[in-house]
């Protein structure tokens, strides 16, 4: 099976990302499952820091104002399928089980999950790396 592509489309412009689901079912899943369902939609960037990334995904992000931008995530105890098939269920934070133990890239123009550095802390945050 090959690897999805997701299209990104921005008050700056469009573009599209591939998703690694051979390397991050889980996270895959997850991403597909949120894009489909609509949980992106009208959400700002809300964290922009020049010359290492931008960040989105936070629900609280619908207004670009929210002190709550970037501490929020999707809803707990939903389920999803992973790209291989398997059913996960999101923690009480509504955060997935992590995949990646070792960095795989940071690469400009890659996209990764974000966390609060703590276990299983990832949930609809992403940030797309724009140094390495």
């Amino acid at each position: 099976m090959s690897n999805p592509k997701a299209k990104c489309v921005t008050t700056a412009g469009t573009f599209v990302v591939e998703l690694y689901g051979d390397k991050m079912p889980i996270t895959v899943g997850n991403f597909i499952d949120l894009s489909k369902g609509g949980f992106y939609n009208g959400l700002h960037f809300h964290r922009v820091i020049n010359q290492f990334m931008l960040q989105f995904g936070c629900p609280f992000s619908k207004d670009p104002r929210s002190p709550r931008a970037g501490t929020g995530g999707p809803a707990p105890k939903t389920t999803f399928q992973s790209f291989d098939g398997k059913t996960i269920t999101r923690d009480a934070g509504g955060n997935i089980p992590d995949e990646l133990i070792t960095k795989l890239s940071n690469e400009p123009f890659t996209l990764s999950m974000a966390n609060t550095g703590a276990p299983n802390s990832g949930g609809s945050q992403f940030f797309i790396n724009t140094v390495h």
